[in-house]
């Protein structure tokens, strides 16, 4: 039997990939890790001084917001490519919820990609650039997994505007922006009938406050109010009824890969922690790293990464190729959160009462990676997307 060859590069990343790779890994450690010692170990930001000069270093390597497409600012680079360096980005105390404190620039909802050109203008471009910022807000104090039903804030039609009442809740950024895209019911008979809006967050009526979260407070969730929030057609995002589609394909979906590639890094981080303590940290005669109970631990660490990285780039690739990837993304989404948890579990374990100070990143990770399992929906909710893609597959 003659041995079957095939061409290609093989079972590993391109070289040009690999080079940003480095890139991204060496800026993190010279740049990113240096300071973060400095701060605080809740701390939500960096100086500005420093996140300037940062943001001005990645947009001359031209890396500013990865996954966003040229034309609008952006680096272009597809889902793939941004999860590889995503991982690189999130190896730090920050990692989970602020990649390398957002000094790659911070990618606004990517429905916003596809807006009319006066939005792409007043939103998509200055978002891009960094000059104004932006949230999505789905969830509501009477759900947020289902948001066919679970919607109840209302858009009425009032001659060229449209009114907006009802309560948004959990909205990451929502303090931080001034704009952002709110879905709404536009139709009381059919629960598709959702539509999404661009609303200025100085507009009349319009209020927010802060949820008290266990997350870093820089990135605390808002409860957002909307009171006859009037917003004019033009500020209708894609087709009126079409929201669900717009929040389903364009947001939730596709988030789940750089969500799960930040769970991953974290994680890398956490495991290189774990094994050069236990080389260094000796008990009754012998480095840790010489007992069977902490080998162990270890080896279930770095399988859990590997699995959870592989899994991301599955699902990166499912989102590149343009075919349904509602399960390939729900399953590095759950399966990486979960693993975020044991890891660092673990990995604190190993460094014992060390692993509990402020000066070991280990505490703010371990609460961080909690949120985790609920940021992007309740992990039965993923568990649920892959059973009906397992069960009726597309």
């Amino acid at each position: 039997m003659t041995q079957q060859t095939f061409t290609g590069e093989g079972f590993e990343l391109s070289e040009d990939l690999r080079m940003l790779q480095r890139t991204v890994a060496e800026f993190r450690d010279n740049e990113i890790m240096p300071l973060e010692i400095q701060l605080g170990s809740q701390e939500g930001g960096l100086p500005d001084g420093d996140y300037q000069r940062l943001s001005q270093a990645i947009k001359n390597l031209g890396l500013w917001c990865p996954d966003v497409p040229e034309a609008l600012g952006g680096a272009g680079l597809s889902s793939f490519y941004t999860a590889v360096l995503r991982e690189e980005m999130s190896q730090h105390r920050a990692g989970f919820y602020m990649p390398a404190y957002d000094v790659f620039g911070r990618t606004p909802p990517a429905p916003l990609f596809g807006g009319t050109a006066e939005q792409v203008e007043n939103y998509t471009k200055p978002a891009v650039a960094g000059d104004r910022r932006a949230f999505y807000a789905s969830t509501e104090p009477t759900g947020g997994s289902d948001p066919a039903r679970a919607i109840k804030t209302t858009a009425t039609k009032d001659g060229d505007d449209w009114v907006l009442n009802g309560t948004k809740t959990y909205v990451m950024g929502g303090m931080q922006s001034d704009f952002g895209l709110v879905f709404a019911r536009t139709g009381t008979d059919d629960a598709q009938s959702t539509t999404c809006f661009i609303v200025e967050t100085s507009s009349t009526g319009f209020s927010r406050e802060y949820i008290p979260y266990l997350i870093a407070s820089g990135v605390w969730p808002a409860k957002l109010t909307l009171e006859n929030v009037r917003v004019p057609s033009a500020n209708v995002l894609g087709e009126v009824n079409g929201g669900l589609k717009l929040l389903q394909e364009g947001i939730l979906v596709p988030s789940r890969v750089p969500f799960a590639a930040s769970n991953v890094g974290v994680m890398v981080a956490a495991q290189r922690l774990a094994v050069d303590y236990s080389k260094q940290r000796e008990t009754f005669g012998a480095p840790l790293s010489t007992r069977q109970a902490i080998q162990w631990m270890m080896v279930d660490n770095e399988l859990d990464i590997n699995i959870s990285r592989w899994l991301t780039w599955q699902a990166a690739w499912a989102v590149d190729s343009g075919r349904p990837s509602a399960k390939e993304t729900a399953m590095a989404c759950l399966f990486s959160a979960e693993a975020a948890c044991k890891t660092v579990d673990r990995s604190q374990q190993i460094h014992g009462g060390m692993g509990m100070s402020k000066w070991m990143p280990f505490e703010r990770w371990y609460r961080e990676s909690r949120a985790r399992k609920l940021e992007l929906g309740p992990m039965e909710i993923m568990r649920m997307t892959i059973i009906d893609n397992v069960l009726n597959p597309q």
